[in-house]
C-alpha cells in the first residue's frame, strides 16, 4: 500500500466537440453526473466541467471543455482548444450532417493541437432502430483518420457511455504515467 505522498497526479483536458445539439453536453453530465436534461439548451462558447477520477491509485483531475458547435462561435474556438490532451468528436445517428462534419471537427482540433488521442462517439442510438443502424461508415473513418475508437452512445440511456469516455481516459492516463 502506498502513501499519499506516493500518489501521482495527472491533469487532463479532454475537449467536446461537434455539431450543435449532438449531446456533447448530455454526455458530459451523464458521465459526471449521472443525469440527463431532456430539454436542449444552447452553449454558448463553452462550458467546462471539471471531473475527479483514480486509476490505479492516482489521481486524475479531468477537464471537460464542452466547446459550442454552432458556427458562430467558430471564432473562439482556436482559444478554448488550448492544452487539449485528447478529444472527442460526437456526431448523432439522427443527424447525418452531424457525421458529414466528423472530418471539419477533426481538421480543425488538429490545426490547433496537432495530433492527439481522439475518440468518436454516435450519440443518441436510442432515437433510432438498432436494425437500421449500420457502423460500416463511422469504422471508416475511425481507420482512415486514425481515431482510438468509435462508441455508440446515448446521453439518455447510459449507454455506452461509461465505456467511451473510460476509453479516452485510459488512454491518456497510459500514455503520460510512462513520462
Amino acid at each position: 500500500m502506498r502513501n499519499n505522498e506516493d500518489k501521482k497526479g495527472f491533469v487532463f483536458k479532454i475537449t467536446v466537440i461537434g455539431d450543435g445539439a449532438v449531446g456533447k453536453t448530455s454526455l458530459i453530465k451523464k458521465y459526471t453526473q449521472g443525469s440527463f436534461q431532456k430539454d436542449y439548451i444552447k452553449t454558448l462558447g463553452a462550458q467546462f466541467s471539471k471531473y475527479d477520477e483514480e486509476i490505479e491509485g492516482d489521481n486524475c483531475k479531468l477537464f471537460f471543455w464542452d466547446i459550442a458547435g454552432q458556427d458562430e462561435f467558430n471564432f473562439m474556438r482556436p482559444t478554448f482548444y488550448k492544452g487539449s490532451k485528447a478529444a472527442i468528436i460526437v456526431f448523432s445517428h439522427t443527424d447525418d450532417d452531424s457525421f458529414e462534419h466528423i472530418s471539419q471537427w477533426h481538421d480543425d482540433i488538429i490545426k490547433y493541437c496537432g495530433d492527439l488521442p481522439i475518440v468518436l462517439f454516435g450519440n443518441k442510438i436510442d432515437l433510432i432502430n438498432k436494425e437500421d443502424l449500420d457502423d460500416g461508415k463511422a469504422k471508416e473513418i475511425v481507420k482512415e483518420r486514425n481515431f482510438l475508437k468509435y462508441y455508440r452512445t446515448s446521453a439518455k440511456t447510459g449507454s455506452g457511455v461509461y465505456k467511451a469516455f473510460q476509453a479516452i481516459i485510459k488512454e491518456l492516463y497510459y500514455r503520460y504515467k510512462e513520462d
